[in-house]
């Protein structure tokens, strides 16, 4: 498995490729999250386009992530969540955790993040 990743303002990008079904491309996602977090890092997005499937392994780092970054007062946003995945998120309630952060591209996710820096003048 392929993990592209980059980083746009202040914003980590992971992209992961293939299947999230555990070993190698789950764990590769899974490390990636946990060096993030370790930094003290707060804005995560997870683009979930070039992925095809996730199996519960896969939707666990996604628990996790979302947990940890919390813990901290940061956030994590999903994009490009295909239907097939979208409904198993929905199944496995993963939706509810994410909620308003699933975007449907990485750039309305990535506004979305810019959008919460913006504080309104009193």
């Amino acid at each position: 498995m392929k993990l592209k990743t980059k980083i746009v303002d202040d914003v980590d990008v992971l992209t992961p490729h293939g299947m999230l079904m555990g070993g190698k491309e789950t764990d590769a996602l899974g490390e990636r999250v946990h060096e993030l977090d370790q930094q003290g890092r707060t804005k995560l997005l997870i683009n979930l386009e070039d992925t095809s499937f996730m199996s519960s392994l896969g939707m666990g780092i996604l628990f996790v992530a979302h947990a940890k970054y919390a813990k901290r007062g940061g956030t994590v946003k999903l994009c490009c969540v295909d239907k097939r995945l979208e409904q198993i998120f929905v199944i496995v309630k993963l939706v509810l955790i994410y909620g308003e952060n699933i975007h449907d591209t990485e750039e309305e996710a990535l506004e979305s993040f810019r959008a919460m820096e913006v504080t309104p003048s009193r």
